[in-house]
């Protein structure tokens, strides 16, 4: 852990006299007869009878009681102590999309939740040093700790799986657990029926370890796993609208997805097998990288895109993503027959193909085939060691040079001259 700044000594003597002072306000109000509500709670015991205990409502007491104890005195210093702290910015940050400024985000993302555990830990609101020397030690690791913990966690529909997935990089799908999507719930940022439907079962999730003050971009991590199960499964999938985030271990807000990450693409959904996942997880964890290849980004926009448009516009947006990836200074013709040789197997399956991929280029309709062909020759190039030595070893191919021979005059040739004319 990295040491607490120097003001740390001052921001601890504030939060104590905070708490100290609500504790006070709080007992001369129960002193005058106010009184906790108390909740009966059952737990299974395993037998034939169950075990019920007493549960005070503490958080919803103190809750009811928040803007009475954050106007106090005590509560304007130890606000103030906050705002001497960088530290507290990135906790700060998230909690400013449910709030309406940074400074009831201080008081409802930290003053409150210490008070909290106080009173939890106190009973009667009986004063204990020591339960706030625990709490202060708790939020201190939050504050001043080395690397911060970030979870984001968003819905995704149209896919189903057995077990769970590493994406690489922090980033997974798998099954969503109870209460995780409450506050997403709450904002109505869930798609319907989740939960219920067989394809509405799991969500993304990215972990990160950040030092950085200002919280990851999780949104656009979401859109771009959103993006890579498109391109590898594919299928209607589609992840958020809301992403709810953690921050070590304590809720810290709620953004929304890209909105071509959160719309419902045309199709049917899928299922993420083994297989399928580990190309993912490969495509993901190239993408995830420095954008070294612009033109193959720009052919995946282009591709993902038109999967929501139909008829002339879907085939024109695959037509420019097709001549984007493999058509290079040579046209769709060029793209079309590259794509061929990369996809198909045989000489057959490779005419056949391009029959596919003609139809596409002249306007015919985006067609089946040829849309399929366009996906995997995408997941090709992204994992290709590089798309122009991949377009140059596919020159070879059609050529019938070995590989490794190729002449420096057939290569030459811009391939479109190399198609034979009708």
């Amino acid at each position: 852990m990295s040491s607490p700044s120097p003001g740390a000594s001052e921001l601890r003597d504030a939060l104590r006299l905070f708490c100290l002072g609500c504790f006070y306000d709080i007992s001369r109000e129960l002193d005058d007869g106010a009184s906790v509500e108390v909740a009966l709670v059952e737990h299974g015991t395993g037998g034939d009878l169950p075990l019920f205990e007493y549960d005070e409502r503490i958080r919803d007491f103190i809750e009811a009681r928040a803007d009475r104890l954050l106007a106090r005195e005590d509560a304007l210093r130890a606000l103030a102590a906050l705002r001497l702290e960088p530290a507290t910015g990135i906790v700060a940050q998230g909690h400013l999309s449910r709030y309406e400024s940074e400074d009831d985000a201080l008081r409802r993302g930290i003053l409150l939740p210490l008070l909290y555990e106080m009173g939890e830990n106190c009973a009667g609101f009986d004063w204990s040093d020591a339960a706030f020397d625990a709490a202060y030690t708790v939020l201190e690791a939050r504050l001043f700790g080395r690397a911060h913990h970030h979870r984001a966690i968003a819905p995704i529909v149209g896919l189903t799986a057995r077990e769970g997935f590493e994406l690489g990089g922090g980033a997974r799908v798998r099954h969503a657990h109870a209460n995780e999507l409450d506050a997403a719930v709450e904002a109505r940022a869930i798609p319907a029926d989740f939960g219920r439907e067989v394809d509405r079962q799991l969500v993304l999730e990215v972990e990160t370890r950040t030092h950085d003050p200002s919280p990851p971009d999780a949104p656009r991590s979401m859109a771009l796993a959103v993006s890579v199960l498109r391109l590898t499964v594919p299928g209607a999938i589609a992840a958020g609208p809301g992403v709810v985030e953690f921050l070590d271990g304590h809720l810290y807000g709620l953004r929304h997805v890209p909105d071509i990450a959160s719309q419902i693409p045309g199709g049917e959904p899928t299922r993420l097998d083994r297989f399928r996942g580990r190309i993912a997880a490969d495509v993901f964890r190239r993408l995830s990288g420095p954008a070294e290849d612009p033109e193959l980004l720009e052919a995946l926009d282009r591709w993902e895109l038109a999967l929501f448009h139909q008829g002339p516009l879907r085939a024109e947006g695959l037509t420019e993503a097709l001549v984007q990836l493999l058509g290079g200074d040579d046209g769709p013709w060029a793209a079309a027959m590259r794509a061929a040789a990369l996809v198909g197997e045989t000489p057959d399956e490779r005419a056949e193909l391009l029959e596919g991929l003609v139809a596409l280029i002249e306007g015919n309709g985006p067609g089946a085939q040829g849309e399929e062909v366009l996906r995997r020759a995408l997941v090709a190039a992204v994992r290709a060691e590089s798309r122009v030595k991949l377009m140059a070893a596919l020159d070879d191919r059609l050529l019938g040079v070995p590989t490794g021979r190729a002449g420096a005059d057939p290569r030459s040739l811009p391939i479109r001259q190399l198609i034979p004319t009708h």
